[in-house]
C-alpha cells in the first residue's frame, strides 16, 4: 500500500509542480529519448546479471508491493511450534522427532502450525539442523556458524536483485547524460534553424537528463532500498529459528529457547511473552 502511495506520490508531485509552474507536459514527451535512456538500462541490467536474477526480479519487485512475506502471526506460530518440538525433544529425546524430520510433509506435528508448515524453505531449514544435532552435532558454536551460512546463502539470492536493480539505479542517470548529448549532437546539426526551433531540440535534449535523474531516484533507488528492507526483515525469521535451535541445544528448557528466539525478532513483529505463553498453554500434549 505505501510503495502505491510513494510512487503516485513522485509522479503527482513531479508532474504536478510542473504544470502548476507553468510548463507544459507536451514538450516532456520524447519517446526516443525514452528509448535510449531505458532500452539502454535494460540490455545493461541483461548483460549485468544471470538467468536466475533476471527471471525473478519481476517478482521480486512484486513482493515490494505485498510487504514482508512474515507477519506477527507468523512470527507467534513459528514460535509456539519450536516450543512443541522442544518439549518433545526433552521429554523423549531427538529419536521422537525423527519421523516428522524425515517425512516433514507428512508430519501432523508440523500439520498443526498450517503457515509454518506451507512454507518449505522455512520446514527444511528447521528439520535440517534438528537432523544434526540428533546425528550428534552438539557443538553450539560450529552450528551457529553453520546456520550464519546458510541464512547467508539464503540472503545472498534475494540480495542479488536488490543489487541488480540499485545497479540500474546508478546507471541511468549516466545514460540520461547520453541521450541529453545525443540530443545536443543533433541540435548542432540545426544550428542554422531559427531560434524557436533550436529552443525545442535543446529542451527535448534536457529532458533525457531529468527523466534519467527522475526514474533513478524516483522509483529504481527507491525500490532496491524497499527490497533490501524486506529481506533484512524476512531474514529475521530464521534467525529466531537459529536462536532458538542454539538455545535448545545449550540446554535451556523450551520456554527459555523460545525466549531467547522471541528476542531477536524487531519489534514491530514481536509477540509479547504472554501472547506466546497463552499460545503454549493451548497445545495439546506433546
Amino acid at each position: 500500500m505505501f510503495v502505491m502511495i510513494g510512487l503516485v506520490t513522485v509522479i503527482f508531485c513531479v508532474f504536478g509542480g510542473y504544470v502548476l509552474g507553468g510548463g507544459h507536459m507536451g514538450v516532456l514527451w520524447m519517446p526516443f529519448e525514452f528509448m535510449i535512456i531505458l532500452g539502454a538500462g535494460i540490455g545493461g541490467f541483461l548483460i549485468a546479471n544471470s538467468k536466475n536474477v533476471i527471471s525473478h526480479t519481476g517478482k521480486e519487485i512484486g513482493h515490494l508491493f505485498k510487504g514482508p512475506k512474515y507477519k506477527k502471526d507468523n512470527y507467534l506460530e513459528a514460535l509456539t511450534m519450536m516450543y512443541q518440538v522442544f518439549k518433545i525433544a526433552k521429554t523423549k529425546g531427538l529419536l521422537a522427532l525423527e519421523q516428522h524430520i524425515e517425512k516433514p510433509e507428512d508430519s501432523p506435528l508440523f500439520q498443526q502450525f498450517p503457515k509454518f508448515y506451507a512454507d518449505h524453505h522455512a520446514i527444511a531449514f528447521l528439520c535440517t539442523y534438528l537432523r544434526l544435532m540428533s546425528l550428534g552435532a552438539d557443538n553450539p558454536h560450529e552450528l551457529v556458524d553453520l546456520m550464519d551460512e546458510d541464512i547467508e546463502t539464503m540472503h545472498h539470492e534475494h540480495q542479488s536483485v536488490a543489487d541488480a536493480v540499485q545497479a540500474v539505479a546508478d546507471a541511468v542517470p549516466a545514460l540520461g547524460i547520453v541521450a541529453a548529448v545525443l540530443g545536443v549532437i543533433h541540435t548542432m546539426g540545426s544550428i542554422s534553424e531559427p531560434p524557436e526551433v533550436l529552443g525545442k531540440l535543446i529542451g527535448g535534449a534536457l529532458v533525457g537528463t531529468f527523466f534519467g535523474i527522475l526514474v533513478a531516484y524516483g522509483f529504481m533507488a527507491p525500490i532496491a532500498s524497499g527490497l533490501k528492507g524486506i529481506y533484512h526483515a524476512e531474514g529475521k525469521y530464521y534467525q529466531m529459528m537459529k536462536t532458538g535451535l542454539i538455545a535448545h541445544l545449550s540446554g535451556y528448557a523450551p520456554a527459555i529457547s523460545v525466549e531467547f528466539a522471541r528476542n531477536v525478532l524487531e519489534p514491530e513483529y514481536r509477540p509479547t511473552f504472554a501472547q506466546v505463553e497463552e499460545a503454549t498453554a493451548a497445545l495439546p500434549p506433546a
